[in-house]
């Protein structure tokens, strides 16, 4: 009678493995819903969010404004949605730029001859001496506020971070036990880079991606709000928190809300990117 059992734990553990997280799930949801509104802000808004009506000037969240309205009666969801585009371009643009920096700079300080390592080493300790909000204030002020101007500085901002990961990587590949047999065998130097360097030294760097994205976004968003970035009438999200500080004693949800969704953003973008970072490094164990 007991002949028909089988064992079924195999399946089970299948299964296991591929759920989610709660935190990374409700991550993933939140980061799709502001992808849709960079994509298609027409499909989320409720108004249009150049469209001003001063006889509902700074009215509070309400079913005909969700999020109320500013100073000059736009609504604020609708300049959140729009204004979410623009964020988010910036964010990923910077992102890279500081990629690209970080690999031309990370490779030529740990792989270059020593005439090149030498003095790409020493501006890497140069540049990160100053803080990543300093270094992009310094190259915003020269460029002139502007949207590509707050895309280049941040990207030069934050790539000496990421080119010391790059060098600390591709100098412990570089050293490694396989890249020694490759060398041994005679394979020519072209075909250690492609083969073996370079990918062992971009796949920690992919995880990365989505925890820079929220954090570019916020730095961007910093200097907008001081001014040095994005200008109103744009409903880039430092912009509206930058315009929404003279009414934030009688407008609470001008600084509040613009706020929580640069916070949101940051939030589920790192929460995905610590996620596939923990993947990688239990694969690679």
């Amino acid at each position: 009678m007991t002949t028909h059992l089988t064992d079924c734990a195999g399946p089970r553990t299948a299964r296991v493995s591929w759920q989610l997280p709660l935190s990374v799930l409700l991550s993933a949801i939140v980061a799709l819903f502001f992808i849709v509104a960079a994509i298609a802000p027409g499909v989320l808004a409720t108004h249009d969010p150049f469209s001003t009506d001063l006889y509902r000037a700074l009215q509070a969240p309400s079913w005909a404004n969700w999020l109320g309205t500013d100073d000059i009666g736009r609504d604020l969801y609708s300049r959140i949605i729009w204004g979410t585009r623009q964020s988010l371009l910036i964010g990923i643009g910077a992102m890279v730029i500081a990629l690209v920096g970080a690999v031309v700079l990370g490779f030529s300080a740990a792989l270059g001859p020593r005439w090149l390592a030498e003095p790409v080493n020493r501006l890497l300790e140069i540049l990160l001496a100053f803080p990543t909000l300093l270094l992009a204030l310094l190259f915003v002020a020269l460029l002139g506020p502007s949207a590509s101007s707050l895309l280049i500085s941040v990207g030069i901002g934050t790539a000496p971070g990421y080119a010391r990961l790059v060098r600390a990587q591709a100098l412990q590949v570089k050293q490694s036990g396989y890249v020694e047999a490759a060398r041994a065998l005679g394979h020519p130097w072209p075909r250690l880079f492609t083969q073996h360097i370079a990918p062992n030294v971009f796949r920690p760097l992919f995880s990365l991606v989505a925890l820079g994205i929220g954090q570019s976004v916020v730095w961007a968003s910093g200097l907008s709000f001081l001014g040095l970035g994005v200008v109103p009438p744009s409903p880039e999200w430092g912009a509206l928190l930058e315009a929404g500080k003279i009414n934030v004693t009688v407008a609470w949800w001008l600084e509040v809300l613009p706020g929580i969704a640069i916070v949101l953003v940051a939030l589920s973008f790192t929460q995905i990117g610590r996620y596939i970072q923990q993947r990688a490094e239990g694969e690679t164990r």
